[in-house]
C-alpha cells in the first residue's frame, strides 16, 4: 500500500510540543459538508438559495390563498418536493463519496521518524 513519512524536526523542543499539541485538534482530513445531524437544514437552507426553488416556493404558498388558487394544493407541490428531494439525494450521495475517501486518506499507514 501506500505510504506517508512524517519528518519531525523537534530535537530537544519534543516535551513542549507534546505538551501543546495537546490542546490543538488532530491532522484528520474532513472535505465533507455535512453531518448526520445537519444534513436536511444546511442542504434545505443551500437550495433555498436558488431562485428557480424560491420560485416554485412561491407559487405554493401563493396557491394555498383561497383567492388565488389555480391548481390542487398538492398538484402544485410536486414539482418543489421532487426537485428538493432529487437534488438531497445527489448532494447525500456525493458527501458520503467525500467521506470514503477522507476515511481512506486518514488511515494511511504513517511512518514517523525521529532523531
Amino acid at each position: 500500500g501506500k505510504h506517508r513519512i512524517v519528518i519531525p524536526c523537534l530535537g530537544h523542543f519534543k516535551e513542549e510540543y507534546e505538551k501543546v499539541s495537546k490542546l490543538y485538534m488532530n491532522n484528520n482530513i474532513r472535505t465533507t459538508r455535512y453531518t448526520l445531524l445537519n444534513f436536511l437544514p444546511l442542504n434545505l437552507f443551500e437550495q433555498f438559495h436558488r431562485v428557480a426553488n424560491l420560485y416554485f416556493l412561491f407559487l405554493v404558498v401563493l396557491n394555498w390563498v383561497p383567492l388565488v388558487e389555480a391548481f390542487q394544493k398538492e398538484i402544485t407541490m410536486l414539482p418543489l418536493l421532487g426537485v428538493l428531494t432529487i437534488i438531497a439525494m445527489k448532494d447525500g450521495l456525493e458527501d458520503y463519496s467525500r467521506y470514503k475517501m477522507d476515511k481512506q486518506i486518514n488511515n494511511l499507514v504513517t511512518k514517523v521518524y525521529s532523531r
